[in-house]
């Protein structure tokens, strides 16, 4: 049960979560549904092309799904007061 009076979190220890399945880019990486190693991979995730199924890419924790957004610090358009 969970207990709503407590809100602090240990220490990180990924090695308490278990097993995290994923498909490792540079490993053979077999399917969990069907034991084959045919993949489409995509840019979030990869497919088994037999079976169907979806695995999360191990890298994909580093691309964030959003589009990156660069800003200047410099002004766009040239002041009156520059021209002269």
């Amino acid at each position: 049960m969970l207990n709503t009076t407590s809100f602090g979190r240990g220490h990180f220890d990924p090695n308490a979560r278990g097993y995290h399945v994923a498909y490792r880019e540079g490993a053979v990486n077999h399917c969990p549904g069907c034991g084959r190693s045919h993949w489409h991979i995509g840019r979030l995730s990869a497919e088994c092309a037999f079976c169907s199924t979806a695995l999360p890419l191990a890298e994909s924790h580093c691309q964030g799904q959003t589009a990156t957004v660069t800003r200047r610090s410099w002004p766009v358009y040239p002041t009156i007061e520059q021209a002269s």
